[in-house]
């Protein structure tokens, strides 16, 4: 048996849709994306599986049976979204009640390892004291997180 060409399409469009709202910086968004790709997975799983009769012996003659499996494992997949999302719930919440907003800063410490990394990736690599410099936005953004003004860090 072959899957149903809108089953795939609208596989194909959840988890594209997921996967976009999983890469913004609102916690909204991600929680979203991760209740997305969870729908998307599930649908895919469900594709997967055989239909026909109820899998119990001797109501249903062995080659018509459905497979549990499948439907086992979109059960798992439900609960284990549903723990994502109340868990995401909680971070967006917590989030919002301390900021005023969801969306995840970056951190200054990623940022000094970003600027770091495209140092290296640079053309003068043979003086090691370069790489030890603290760039001057870095130290900005160190500078006004220490002082209570992180939203001066961007």
């Amino acid at each position: 048996m072959s899957p149903n060409l809108v089953y795939v399409l609208v596989v194909g469009v959840l988890f594209a849709t997921g996967v976009t709202l999983l890469l913004e910086r609102s916690l909204t968004r991600v929680l979203m994306g991760v209740v997305l790709l969870g729908n998307g997975a599930n649908l895919l799983l469900l594709t997967g599986g055989r239909a026909g009769g109820p899998p119990i012996v001797g109501t249903t003659a062995e080659g018509e049976m459905s497979d549990p499996l499948p439907q086992a494992m979109v059960l798992t997949a439900i609960v284990i979204t549903l723990g994502m999302t109340a868990f995401l719930l909680a971070l967006a919440y917590r989030s919002w009640h301390l900021n005023g907003h969801d969306e995840v800063q970056d951190d200054v410490e990623d940022r000094r390892i970003m600027e770091l990394a495209d140092r290296d990736e640079g053309p003068g690599l043979a003086d090691a004291d370069t790489v030890d410099a603290e760039p001057t936005a870095v130290a900005a953004a160190e500078r006004a997180v220490a002082d209570g003004e992180p939203g001066r860090a961007r």
